[in-house]
């Protein structure tokens, strides 16, 4: 009956045998053709080029991280453990030493349980060639026409790979390019992400949880699901045990042990200096664009395996975060509570403006939704996000209240500099990366307060004003300001006939002296000292310079202090000292400037009295507290700032080469601390240094930079401080002057420094 039928059908048969076999080859031509993915030619598969993280590391070695697309660092075979090799084929292509490429049988399996009966979960059989085929060609589509597709395409290629290169070649590309758990490429970088070794060093066990992870790295990750990967791990050593490459007595040694991991890759939520790392990040790119002008070769920073060794020192930024984290929290609570009721967060007016201002509301805008419809949107609760000091970043809110949230959050810029070279040793933008990317160091300008301070006495010196000059405490209306009348926040001021030494007045940052110095000193020799020192942001040719309303970055003022301690000239801040590709040959090399290049912005011997005064605000003036509520014993110098309404809090902290500066505050400006007695830099900013400092005191490898001393000043500085820092009016002075009755004057020389 069968054969009649076919008999008699015979043509049909033919015509649809025919169509099917042309179909097929119709197919297989399709795939050859690339309309399922390219297929390279010999010279692309001899001439692969993988990529390589960049590694950046700090002074000492200590990795920061790295730059990549893939996060991959490429060995040789012979730097891979015989051990990873076992359990590799004992899992993954037990026949890899005898095929070309392909396993027809597992090739045949595929085909059939997926195109003829729709089983795409029967999928598998590929042999190492064909993953690696994968690996450097990823598939095009989805589907199970486009699986089969790309079953077809790898077994072409495997076959191409196993005529040009050795199996020892294809296990070494293999494992380089074969990704694992936590987004790391190669086995070398998983072998260090996860066990704190090179791969040649991977024993038994080790081996077998990395090729149990290739299944599915997020499934079998031993981070986030450790009993599941053990249990993968053991069914990798029992394949070994099956295929001879372990003995039964060492899998039921090693089974009952535990993972044993050893994770050194410090993910986001923990990682130390990320605003650093944008910085080095943004220096790579120029510097990149640079090298290719300069020598016609592209680098690629993400892909190319480049050495960075930066400025940086790992130990002293941990310290430097924790002290800041520290203190934020405690000080943010303190801010919060400090305006109960009033505060300006909670201001319906202000958090309008606020919300109009901000990009979700424009973009709502652009789109075109009505106003009643923005706000429905800005209004609805969900699951957010957020920064928050108790931990608990998942809330639920809505993007109205995200925006009252980060409108009261304090944020801080912290740096500090080698003052005799410029090299960043530690650099804080933010309260937190992953939330905040804004960088409060470089990015952004604040009125600096008292800190500018002591650029106005070092120029009154070099203008050749004594340090040892009194002025009188007194406040003055200056008449041509519209009456603008400097303050002091002193119970002294005008009660008491006195007159303060420029030393005193600077290390208790009267402002009503400040002035006066500046208007001796004269505002554009200030603004002329300021650019050789290093400040580039706009400065106002106001008197009220004196007392910091400029607004300038942290960077700019931390440059311009390390030019008291290289006796008047200014170091340039740089973040890489060497840059070295995979081959080891050094790219760059960051070169000191010679010294003769540096601009002499003030003598040796105005630096160094200037410095002096600031030792003095340590030991008697505004930042005392150094001494007398965290008890630190170093030689240290110092200035605070604090400006207008409360807004800024500002601390310099001056070792014998080392500047530190710290800024605190709120990124709106319209909002400042509920009282000076909170927000001045004594308590927002100088805490921060002095936490961190107490840190570094107490760990040894610090002992030589916390116990460092000035060198003793020569008897030409010493006799230039040399006077009594307060003096009090003369019988007949006191006479003549009524201390409760405000003196009016016009400031001078403000015609020509305003025109």
């Amino acid at each position: 009956m069968i054969l009649r039928y076919l008999t008699k059908h015979k043509k049909t048969l033919a015509i649809i045998s025919g169509s099917l076999f042309f179909l097929l080859l119709l197919f297989i031509l399709s795939v050859f053709a690339g309309l399922w993915g390219r297929i390279p030619s010999e010279d692309e598969l001899l001439n692969t080029q993988l990529d390589n993280a960049t590694l950046i590391t700090d002074r000492n070695g200590k990795s920061l991280g790295s730059l990549h697309n893939q996060d991959r660092l490429t060995v040789e075979f012979s730097e891979i453990s015989p051990h990873l090799i076992d359990a590799l084929i004992a899992t993954e292509d037990v026949r890899f030493y005898e095929h070309d490429g392909v396993d027809v049988k597992s090739l045949f399996r595929v085909f059939f349980k997926t195109l003829l009966l729709g089983d795409a979960s029967s999928g598998g059989g590929s042999t190492i060639s064909q993953q690696l085929a994968k690996n450097l060609y990823p598939r095009v589509g989805s589907g199970t026409t486009a699986l089969v597709a790309a079953k077809i395409r790898e077994s072409v290629i495997a076959n191409r790979i196993e005529e040009l290169y050795s199996k020892e070649e294809i296990l070494e590309k293999y494992l380089n390019t074969v990704p694992f758990s936590d987004n790391t490429y190669g086995v070398e970088r998983a072998a260090k992400h996860f066990f704190n070794k090179p791969a040649k060093n991977l024993n038994v066990k080790e081996s077998a949880l990395l090729i149990g992870m290739l299944k599915a790295t997020h499934t079998y990750n031993p981070r986030l699901f450790p009993e599941r990967s053990l249990e993968r791990r053991n069914t990798v050593l029992a394949q070994m045990v099956k295929y001879g490459k372990l003995d039964s007595e060492a899998f039921d040694e090693l089974s009952t042990q535990e993972l044993d991991l050893n994770l050194t890759r410090i993910y986001a939520e923990e990682a130390s200096a990320l605003y650093f790392k944008e910085q080095v990040r943004k220096e790579l790119e120029t510097w990149a664009s640079h090298y290719e002008k300069e020598t016609g070769n592209t680098i690629d920073i993400y892909a190319e395996g480049l050495q960075v060794k930066t400025t940086l020192d790992l130990d002293m930024q941990i310290k430097a975060e924790a002290s800041m984290k520290q203190h934020l929290k405690t000080l943010q609570r303190q801010f919060e509570k400090g305006y109960t009721k009033s505060a300006p967060w909670n201001n319906d007016v202000l958090l309008e403006k606020v919300i109009k201002t901000s990009p979700v509301y424009k973009d709502l805008k652009d789109q075109g939704y009505s106003n009643q419809k923005i706000r429905e949107i800005l209004q609805k609760k969900e699951n957010r996000h957020v920064f928050d000091w108790s931990g608990q970043n998942q809330k639920s809110m809505s993007i109205k209240d995200s925006l009252a949230h980060y409108l009261k959050l304090l944020n801080t810029g912290w740096v500090s500099l080698e003052a005799s070279t410029g090299a960043v040793r530690t650099w804080i933008g933010g309260i937190d990366y992953r939330f905040l990317q804004y960088d409060h160091v470089l990015q952004s300008k604040r009125q600096v307060g008292s800190v500018f301070k002591p650029l106005v006495y070092a120029t009154a010196i070099e203008e050749g004003i004594s340090p040892c000059k009194h002025y009188d405490l007194r406040k003055v209306e200056y008449e041509n300001l519209e009456g603008w009348t400097p303050k002091n926040t002193s119970r002294k001021e005008n009660t008491d006939y006195l007159n303060y030494s420029m030393q005193y007045a600077l290390s208790h940052s009267v402002n009503t002296v400040a002035v006066k110095v500046l208007e001796d000193a004269g505002i554009d020799p200030v603004i002329n000292t300021a650019r050789n020192l290093g400040i580039v942001s706009d400065l106002p040719r106001v008197p009220s310079l004196a007392l910091g309303t400029a607004e300038v970055s942290v960077l700019e003022i931390a440059t311009a202090y390390t030019a008291f301690l290289n006796e008047g000239t200014a170091s340039t801040p740089y973040f890489i000292t060497s840059i070295t590709n995979r081959q080891g040959e050094v790219l760059y090399e960051h070169q000191d400037n010679a010294e003769d290049e540096r601009v002499q912005a003030i003598s040796p011997g105005t630096a160094r009295v200037v410095l002096e005064m600031m030792r003095s605000t340590i030991e008697e003036g505004t930042a005392n507290r150094i001494r007398t509520a965290y008890h630190i014993k170093s030689d240290l110098g110092g200035k605070t700032g604090t400006t207008q309404n409360n807004k800024d809090g500002w601390f310099v902290g001056l070792s014998k080469d080392l500047v530190s500066v710290s800024w605190v505050g709120l990124d709106d400006q319209r909002l400042g601390f509920p009282s000076t007695q909170m927000g001045q830099g004594a308590n927002s900013a100088l805490p921060l240094f002095a936490l961190w400092w107490k840190k570094l005191e107490h760990d040894p490898q610090y002992k030589d930079l916390t116990s460092a001393t000035f060198p003793e000043a020569d008897e030409e500085i010493t006799a230039m401080l040399d006077c009594e820092p307060v003096k009090k009016d003369g019988f007949f002075k006191r006479l003549f002057k009524n201390p409760k009755k405000t003196r009016k004057r016009d400031f001078k020389g403000l015609s020509e420094a305003t025109e």
